[in-house]
């Protein structure tokens, strides 16, 4: 990534020819061996970290006029706290490639002026003269080292830079679902929306299972685009199409899960079951709980009332110690009943991503990503008072 950035964006090339020890991290910009004096008048050096928003994959601009640093607060010649430099303490994360780099504060100086800096150039050299010129004029050393910081940052599996993540500055908790192979059994109007929101992730690996058909009617409960060629494909076909370009590590599959698939789960550390019919539920729980692998199954129960809609939206969690204890007594339906609540074959996009976004919240809160203050594990919510109702079992 280095010397794609730098060859690519004028301002960067210009602070590496210049000296600056230049590197990248986290969808960050991190300049290494800026000198600055203690309250004493100590010779310290720091770092200098700054977002980089990617307008394409190539080209970055800045996030705003403030910087973070990893040192502390930098002072005069005579003591005094350098001013004009608001902002605070603060930290982000960085990658381990970065372990000597520990965030303290950020420093906030609008250009008078303009109100912000014309590009990257123009900020660090701005910075640099108000914390390094004290540290400057006493002799420390220069912060123009040309010293070049290799970087192994792991290659992520988003073919996009995720600056949503580091801008949010939430990379440390992101990196909680990188070791995640997840399998998404069924892309129906659930599914479709789960397999989504899960592309967004960065878990190492996705799975996808469907054999029917993408239909007219598929797209009214599908996110995302329409062409007119996706249609009579295969859903894994037009959903592996969809999200190539924006990810690795997707494999979709024209395929019925059933008793026999246990080698599709190999590696597997957790499942979404996304199907309609109970029997196929039914054998689909039976492999998942033989390989002992956590899942949740959702489903959607509507009917007409008073000529509206009416019904629940549920999704249930069975862990790998506990899966037979929820399944005994969650009343997910695993057998073909015309009768049975949730077979009404009314699916609505809304309550489909709805269904999808209480799942992927609660795989999320297992993760540690979420913040969770329940034990309970099967979820029930209504339609007609927007409640959510939730039971431990």
């Amino acid at each position: 990534m280095f010397q794609k950035l730098v060859s690519h964006n004028h301002d960067i090339k210009k602070l590496v020819e210049k000296g600056y020890a230049v590197t990248f991290d986290s969808n960050c910009m991190v300049i290494r061996d800026i000198p600055y004096l203690d309250s004493e008048g100590n010779c310290l050096v720091a770092a200098i970290v700054c977002k980089l928003i990617f307008k394409d994959k190539e080209h970055v601009i800045q996030d705003d006029h403030q910087i973070f640093f990893s040192g502390s607060a930098p002072y005069n010649i005579d003591g005094t706290p350098i001013p004009n430099l608001a902002g605070g303490e603060t930290t982000i994360s960085l990658s381990p490639d970065c372990s000597d780099v520990i965030v303290q504060r950020s420093f906030s100086n609008k250009p008078k002026a303009a109100g912000k800096f014309g590009d990257f150039y123009e900020k660090i050299e701005s910075y640099v003269a108000i914390i390094s010129g004290p540290a400057l004029a006493k002799g420390c050393d220069s912060p123009y080292t040309f010293r070049s910081v290799k970087n192994d940052e792991p290659e992520s599996v988003f073919k996009l830079h995720d600056t949503l993540t580091s801008k949010a500055e939430i990379t440390e908790l992101s990196a909680k679902l990188e070791n995640d192979v997840i399998a998404v059994i069924g892309l129906g109007g659930t599914g479709a929306y789960l397999l989504d929101f899960l592309v967004k992730t960065p878990v190492r690996e996705i799975r996808a299972y469907d054999l029917d058909d993408f239909h007219v009617h598929n797209a009214f409960r599908s996110p995302g685009r329409l062409n007119d060629d996706e249609l009579d494909k295969t859903k894994a076909a037009v959903y592996q199409d969809r999200y190539d370009s924006f990810r690795t590590g997707l494999s979709l599959h024209p395929k019925f899960i059933d008793s026999s698939s246990a080698g599709d789960f190999k590696g597997v550390t957790f499942a979404f079951v996304c199907v309609d019919k109970g029997s196929a539920r039914s054998e689909i729980f039976d492999l998942l709980i033989s390989k002992k692998i956590p899942f949740i199954d959702v489903g959607m129960g509507l009917k007409q009332r008073d000529k509206a809609i009416t019904g629940l939206v549920r999704t249930t969690y069975f862990s790998a110690q506990n899966a037979q204890n929820v399944l005994d007594g969650a009343g997910v339906p695993t057998t073909d009943n015309d009768d049975n609540m949730y077979n009404t074959n009314i699916q609505i996009s809304e309550l489909n991503a709805l269904n999808a976004s209480m799942a992927v919240i609660k795989f999320k809160q297992l993760r540690g990503f979420y913040v969770s203050d329940t034990l309970e594990n099967n979820f029930l919510f209504g339609v007609n008072d927007l409640h959510t109702a939730g039971t431990e079992l």
